[in-house]
């Protein structure tokens, strides 16, 4: 099998999802925050190219807030080097930036997602890769949502994570620890996928058991 060309990207991991009011809950962002830092120095150590990725939004915005100290990356991401820089406004690390051009400028077939939040910036940029031919990875443990409330209902950050890494295993990402990923890494081989039909047939064998 041919060894992926991979990059790790580092999506939006700032203060505010540690010590301001968006808060991540599951997994715990401690355990994300030291994998992030595990696959970073991962990456350095096997030559991966970093792309790290910072939101902003404007100085008047309860989060994000331009100019804030919750807006700053975190010191686990800002300690280490990376390769290239995106700043961003929307979801998706693609729109309104150079992140295709320099993915492609870099020949990489294989986006190694990490980052906050799962169901939100994470997959807008899975999907955004995904439609634009390129391989995705996505590590669940170095990753994270919140829990919302709202006019559809509750949903825990437990919940949303796993359904949404459930959804993205289907079709859009080979869903990893990242101790899997490590290992990937290491041996050159991609990480193992799976597909809508597959998943599908797998749940109604389970309902059929039961």
């Amino acid at each position: 099998m041919t060894t992926p060309r991979r990059a790790l990207i580092v999506i939006d991991v700032q203060n505010e999802y540690v010590t301001g009011d968006l808060p991540i809950e599951f997994p715990s962002v401690q355990t994300s925050l030291a994998n992030i830092g595990r696959a970073m120095d991962a990456a350095r150590a096997a030559g991966l190219p970093v792309v790290v990725v910072q939101n902003f939004a404007p100085a008047t915005s309860p989060l994000f807030a331009r100019g804030s100290a919750t807006a700053e990356l975190h010191p686990v991401v800002s300690s280490r080097p990376h390769d290239h820089y995106v700043e961003k406004s929307l979801p998706s690390a693609f729109t309104g930036t150079d992140l295709a051009e320099w993915l492609a400028a870099q020949q990489i077939d294989t986006l190694t997602v990490t980052g906050y939040m799962t169901h939100n910036c994470d997959a807008s940029t899975i999907n955004h890769a995904v439609h634009a031919g390129l391989a995705v990875e996505f590590l669940h443990d170095a990753t994270g949502s919140v829990p919302y409330e709202n006019g559809a209902g509750f949903a825990s950050a437990e919940e949303i994570h796993r359904v949404f890494s459930v959804v993205l295993q289907s079709r859009f990402a080979a869903v990893a620890s990242t101790d899997e990923w490590l290992a990937s890494v290491r041996s050159g081989a991609p990480l193992a996928r799976d597909n809508i039909y597959t998943s599908n047939q797998a749940a109604r064998a389970r309902r059929a058991v039961a």
